[in-house]
């Protein structure tokens, strides 16, 4: 039986583990038994039962209960808008870890009513499908003598009243239970680029900011030989400039012309295509478009700097 590639010391043969600034118009550039590989049969035991909120280990919280580990199936990697990538058993429901157990070595602590609320993943049939590793997968031995699904160590369960494909009820209760990634670690979104596109049903592909917000140009602006704004006073409030964001912080938006510029007031202010760009006070959430076309001078921007929906000189 293969031991777990976490745990070196348990088996001695385990597996060792620019910022553009160009001229506008120019081009720029375990608990007892071990951790063990996922594939060896186990006969199923008791999983603890009860009821509590399952935030601590539930040792002396109630008698275990005859309940075999519910198969985990084909994991795999989903999206979520909010915590990024995380694991999904083959049902799609979300698979967790809690930071009382260990990885090093493999070790779960969540029994009797902790369990019940947090059941443990059986990795008898535990299959690594798309964006999982399969050197990742192993099993570590519960106190009951079940076997339980390990990724990168740690123990994976999932939560009670996740009760639909996809839910993330689970993420940070007692804060102590994240839901896992690929690696083993705790699922965490990427930060957003500074500057990225989306594509709006209405308008297509568009410009917009780090918290998702549109992105609209000034049709009295000017983008050559140098960017100047023709928005000022008043106009800011309603048309905030977007602060300057370094080159390799965008994502989708071409790098012609990608460069900040100062104005008047002291202020730096970030180009597409040497173009001024702003967001606009009325849109209150990502994803609105409310400025567009607003006072036939401004429009929503495209990725490489063009306004969408401007009427053709």
């Amino acid at each position: 039986m293969k031991t777990s590639w976490r745990s070196a010391s348990l088996v001695a043969s385990a597996a060792a583990v620019l910022a553009l600034t160009t001229a506008c118009g120019q081009d720029g550039g375990a608990a007892a038994g071990g951790s063990q590989n996922v594939g060896a049969t186990a006969a199923p035991g008791d999983l603890g039962a009860g009821s509590g909120d399952g935030v601590g280990t539930g040792a002396g919280a109630g008698q275990a209960s005859a309940s075999a580990p519910e198969p985990a199936g084909k994991l795999s990697v989903s999206a979520n808008a909010d915590l990024g990538e995380l694991v999904t058993d083959g049902a799609g429901r979300t698979l967790y870890r809690f930071d009382a157990d260990t990885a090093e070595p493999p070790k779960t602590t969540c029994e009797n009513d902790c369990a019940s609320t947090w059941p443990p993943v059986a990795a008898d049939d535990a299959i690594a499908g798309e964006g999982i590793d399969e050197d990742l997968l192993g099993e570590v031995t519960r106190p009951d003598g079940t076997k339980q699904l390990t990724i990168g160590g740690w123990p994976a369960y999932r939560y009670a009243k996740d009760t639909s494909p996809g839910d993330v009820k689970g993420q940070g209760v007692g804060k102590k239970w994240y839901a896992l990634a690929a690696d083993g670690k705790k699922a965490k979104a990427e930060p957003a680029a500074g500057l990225s596109t989306r594509n709006d049903p209405k308008l297509g592909e568009i410009v917009v900011d780090k918290n998702g917000m549109t992105v609209y140009r000034f049709m009295k602006d000017e983008a050559w030989p140098k960017p100047v704004s023709a928005c000022t006073g008043a106009c800011l409030e309603k048309w905030p400039v977007v602060a300057p964001v370094e080159a390799n912080d965008t994502k989708g938006v071409e790098k012609t012309g990608l460069m900040s510029f100062t104005r008047p007031d002291g202020a730096a202010q970030q180009t597409i295509d040497c173009w001024p760009i702003y967001t606009f006070a009325g849109d209150k959430k990502a994803g609105d478009t409310n400025g567009q076309g607003v006072g036939g001078t401004w429009y929503a921007v495209k990725p490489d700097g063009k306004p969408v929906g401007a009427p053709k000189k």
